[in-house]
């Protein structure tokens, strides 16, 4: 009986597959189709960039305060290690109740830290401790909303859409991540570090406004979701792991997130003025913030262009070639000594990101089961996110050692080997059914 209620579930989740991978004819743009879901997309990409605004004028108040390298790290490390912490109990809060408010709840926490920044800039009483205990609630807003965020994707794009959706969620994110700086800097000039704090409050407001009365969340599903009983702590993260043991496709997709966040991720960001002086520019010119938006830039195209022509459909072993490439990339940048095709190679590199890890988490959503999605969507980010918080070593404290553009290299070929394996664990084909 056992034997037979496994088969049915393979042959259940073959056919789930098959049905994914043979959609009707391709729409461009099509979650846009949905109601409701351009509302959601621009309220997403405006809160993104205010999110990267508060990082440009609260790092450069830091800076020009404290001078402190330890206080600038540990403005990387309250960015990421919330994600590796807390995002499986986010995920599992996002099971339980409406995710409409859990985001609503992060946009909050993300608005009481930029009015924290304005008021301690205009008192002028910023200490450290002030620097520190904001960075670290500004982390965790960033946690209360992701898991949550991708599962409303799934609610109001439907499980059709859900690729387009995921990437255009992606390209919007891409999108806030390009404008932050621009609009940072910009208000940082015209405003100056205080007013600029409290106008970016404002522009959390549409997204938070937009979903307290949106038709979507558990109340609106046609069919409700019974959230499993979770277990809290560190508990829930091996739970949840061995819930999805045997899902081959969330398995694989989730370790292709945690090795390309572990072994690279972007740490190669933060060393870019290096990689910049050796390819002939160490000013902060034209050349270099080229080099800075060249991931961005790459990225958005690859939103607009798989968008538009219906390219590179979900699938498992796609996704692990396109690590591959992008591997491939990242070490072809890390051994050029040409600027032009240094900038050529990290654009496509941008182009390769978006694709596998909109393909991953797609792949995700579609395979994980119901009553458990955010938890799985939390352990999902807890890989993506959380683990960037290990590249910095991979990359940043391997290159004083042996030098960045070796520890970026080494780095890329160990992807390579990494990705290999996950290729072969895909293409293995299952031991032959016996007759029934």
């Amino acid at each position: 009986m056992r034997g037979f209620r496994a088969k049915a579930k393979t042959r259940k989740e073959s056919n789930l597959t098959e049905a994914v991978q043979s959609q009707p004819g391709h729409r461009a743009f099509a979650a846009l189709r949905q109601p409701g879901y351009s509302a959601y997309l621009g309220g997403t990409m405006l809160a993104m960039m205010a999110d990267s605004i508060e990082h440009v004028i609260s790092y450069w108040m830091i800076y020009e305060k404290f001078r402190s390298p330890a206080l600038g790290g540990y403005a990387v490390i309250s960015h990421w290690l919330p994600f590796l912490l807390f995002s499986i109990w986010s995920g599992a809060l996002a099971d339980r109740y409406d995710p409409r408010r859990i985001i609503q709840f992060g946009m909050l926490l993300f608005m009481l830290c930029s009015l924290g920044w304005g008021v301690l800039f205009i008192t002028d009483t910023l200490q450290v401790w002030h620097a520190v205990v904001l960075l670290t609630v500004h982390g965790m807003a960033g946690v209360f909303w992701a898991p949550a965020s991708q599962l409303l994707v799934h609610d109001i794009a439907g499980r059709d859409n859900l690729h387009s959706a995921v990437r255009l969620m992606a390209m919007a994110r891409t999108l806030g991540l390009l404008g932050g700086p621009a609009v940072g800097g910009a208000m940082l000039l015209a405003f100056g570090p205080p007013l600029g704090m409290l106008i970016n409050v404002l522009i959390y407001v549409p997204l938070t406004w937009w979903l307290w009365k949106a038709p979507f969340g558990p109340a609106f599903a046609k069919v409700p979701r019974v959230a499993a009983r979770t277990e809290g702590g560190f508990a829930d993260v091996f739970a949840t792991a061995r819930a999805i043991a045997g899902n081959r496709i969330v398995v694989s997709m989730t370790l292709l997130a945690a090795a390309t966040s572990f072994i690279i991720g972007n740490a190669y960001q933060a060393q870019m003025p290096e990689f910049a002086a050796d390819l002939g520019h160490d000013h902060a010119d034209f050349h270099y913030s080229m080099l800075l938006a060249a991931n961005a830039a790459g990225a958005l195209a690859a939103g607009l262009i798989l968008e538009t022509y219906g390219l590179l459909q979900a699938r498992p072993k796609a996704a692990v070639v396109l690590v591959m490439l992008w591997a491939i990339c990242i070490g072809a940048f890390a051994v050029s000594d040409i600027y032009a095709l240094s900038l050529a190679l990290l654009v496509a590199a941008g182009f390769l990101n978006l694709a596998f890890s909109a393909m991953a988490q797609t792949l995700v959503q579609l395979h994980a089961p119901v009553d458990i999605r955010g938890r799985v969507l939390g352990l999902y980010n807890m890989c993506f996110h959380g683990m960037r918080a290990f590249s910095g070593v991979t990359v940043g404290m391997a290159g004083a050692i042996v030098g960045v553009h070796w520890s970026l290299a080494l780095s890329a070929a160990a992807m390579l080997v990494v990705a290999f394996g996950l290729l072969a664990f895909e293409m293995r084909q299952r031991a032959p059914e016996p007759a029934e």
